[in-house]
């Protein structure tokens, strides 16, 4: 299986070529017929320990001494030129074939005539071979049949090589001392209409011959002729004054104001100085996520929650916190398809597949496994109505939904992207949040976050913001007139509840909806909420025939999943822990997204 695997990855004819290329130099190394090693002559056959020794000194003596073996191979030679024999095409066809050498063919006199004899009674010709030498009494028609069977098959050859081609054929002809015995030379020279033999050989002829015997055969419906004419070289040109060497001025202004950013570059707090971020990429994420801080939102030791009926410990108390770990539990949900009936023989085989990838120390994969399996049960609130995400098929979960959208006409190569463009900053989404949403919405008060932090309402929104939206969830029926809905997920592993060694374990309760608010206004979410809101509102519009967002825009749904407890998670005022649920107003996500492409705040 190891072709089927290697192929299937990207990039995989790649790999297999350089694998292959490996195995038979290690093959030929094992047999002695390897050049290079050093010290290890050629012809000195080598066992495994051997091998070993022999390939690390070959990779220590790096490239440049000109042995063949180092030269790395062509992935594939579909679409290379391809140098063959005649007789290692046939059956074979390329698509276009050349052939330069089919009127070159030198006729020399046997030393050891080969041939076959006469037909016996049952039609059986023999093979012979006349070792008589120049005295023998049948030497010149020994001769004479092997040069008359030599030439038939170079007629044959001929045969092979013409009918290779799928689409054309282009041969070449020209006099020379080895022209009369060529096949090509007797076919086209030797053999009149009406007359299927063709001569062992045929004289030259001149060219104005040849060019009226070619005309007539073009006529006739054969091949189209083209001459090879001289012509005059192109004379060098004169040689220049070589130009005066200095040293190059850096004289432009660079637009520090256009970059490419993403959530977690805006939300840093110094926008200024944070690195660019392009868009992550979803198989795997290279870097751990920085969005879920450990202790965001976090309550202060020893505050309680108060009586919640039917509060449990949360399936997730005593897994570890951190960003590997969150990184490792996106990518199992991520991947999982959580539909299937033995779900957790599903989720315990994703959790030690990525667990390659984010390794995350002292973890209890049973009791992870066990949390996600939980996670899948458990409802998903109003909003979904009551939908788990054990019954939403794959069909209807578009995960890892990567994005980049221009910002300010960040796409445009003049106009509003250029360096005095643009006054659109982060800051702008204040007016906005507060024209837009009511006094109790917990994504208001993002508004006060931006007008006390300069720095972060201060940055330009010029150039592209990329990123990575968890699911897009499809709700089928759950709009007005049976109309689907669309609903965005995003996964946190946040820990909200008190910590300690003398706290008690983390429960349900410190997921309910007034903490998920509180927890909300105390982060950045609140942008990545309504910036993820524009990315589906621009997603649907685009892909979705008859997109009316008052219809089919869902909302956003933040799952913190240490608080889902699986189907008989607490339930309070109606929402389920660990649920945040929240519908922008559609005129807010329409003023944002005109907002993010260059308009009045």
């Amino acid at each position: 299986g190891l072709a089927a695997r290697v192929l299937a990855r990207t990039d995989g004819e790649r790999h297999l070529t350089d694998l292959r290329h490996l195995a038979e130099t290690l093959h030929a190394a094992s047999r002695g017929e390897a050049r290079g090693g050093g010290d290890r002559a050629r012809g000195e056959a080598l066992g495994p320990a051997g091998l070993v020794a022999w390939l690390e000194q070959e990779m220590r003596a790096g490239v440049g001494d000109g042995v063949d073996e180092r030269t790395r191979r062509l992935d594939s030679d579909l679409a290379a030129v391809q140098l063959v024999t005649i007789h290692g095409s046939k059956g074979l066809q390329y698509p276009v074939v050349y052939l330069p050498w089919l009127c070159d063919r030198y006729v020399s006199e046997p030393t050891v005539p080969l041939f076959h004899l006469p037909p016996d009674e049952h039609g059986h010709r023999s093979r012979a071979i006349d070792v008589g030498g120049e005295s023998g009494p049948h030497w010149r028609r020994s001769c004479e049949e092997h040069q008359a069977e030599d030439a038939g098959e170079s007629l044959r050859l001929l045969y092979v090589a013409a009918t290779r081609a799928q689409s054309q054929v282009v041969a070449w002809w020209a006099p020379t001392n080895n022209t009369p015995g060529s096949p090509l030379h007797r076919l086209l020279f030797g053999r009149t209409r009406g007359v299927s033999s063709v001569p062992p050989t045929v004289p030259l002829v001149t060219d104005d011959d040849a060019v009226d015997r070619l005309a007539a055969l073009e006529q006739a419906g054969g091949p189209v002729v083209e001459r090879a004419v001289p012509v005059p070289l192109t004379p060098p040109a004169a040689p220049t004054a070589p130009p005066t060497l200095a040293v190059r001025v850096f004289d432009r202004e660079v637009d520090l104001g256009w970059r490419r950013t993403s959530y977690s570059a805006l939300s840093a707090a110094d926008g200024a100085s944070h690195e660019p971020v392009l868009p992550p990429t979803s198989e795997p994420e290279v870097v751990p996520r920085d969005d879920e801080p450990e202790d965001a939102g976090a309550a202060p030791s020893g505050e309680a929650a108060g009586e919640i009926v039917g509060d449990r410990v949360s399936p997730m108390a005593h897994l570890p916190v951190g960003a590997t770990f969150g990184s490792l539990v996106h990518a199992v949900l991520e991947h999982a398809d959580l539909t299937v009936p033995d779900l957790a023989a599903e989720v315990a085989g994703l959790v030690a597949e990525h667990r390659a990838w984010w390794p995350v120390a002292d973890l209890d994969e049973a009791a992870l496994t066990e949390a996600i399996v939980a996670v899948a049960a458990s409802p998903l609130g109003p909003l979904a109505g009551d939908r788990t995400l054990a019954t939403l098929p794959p069909a209807d979960s578009l995960r890892e939904l990567d994005f980049e959208l221009p910002l300010a006409g960040g796409d445009l190569a003049r106009g509003p992207a250029g360096p005095d463009a643009g006054s659109v900053v982060l800051g702008d989404l204040a007016p906005l949040l507060r024209a837009h949403l009511p006094e109790h919405d917990p994504v208001r008060s993002y508004a006060a976050v931006l007008d006390a932090d300069e720095v972060l309402a201060g940055q330009p929104l010029r150039g592209y913001l990329g990123g990575s939206v968890d699911v897009l969830l499809r709700l089928r029926g759950a709009g007005p007139g049976g109309a689907d809905r669309f609903v965005i997920v995003d996964y946190k592993t946040n820990w909200l509840g008190p910590r300690g060694e003398d706290e008690p374990p983390l429960r349900a309760s410190a997921y309910r909806r007034e903490a998920l608010e509180a927890a909300m206004g105390g982060s950045d979410y609140p942008l990545q909420a309504l910036l993820y809101a524009v990315v589906a509102h621009r997603f649907l519009r685009w892909r979705l025939r008859g997109y009316d967002p008052e219809v089919h825009l869902g909302g956003v749904l933040y799952l913190y999943l240490r608080g889902m407890c699986g189907a008989d998670t607490p339930v309070v005022d109606g929402h389920p822990c660990g649920v945040f649920t929240w519908v922008p107003p559609v005129p807010l996500v329409e003023a944002v997204s005109d907002l993010l492409d260059g308009g009045a705040a």
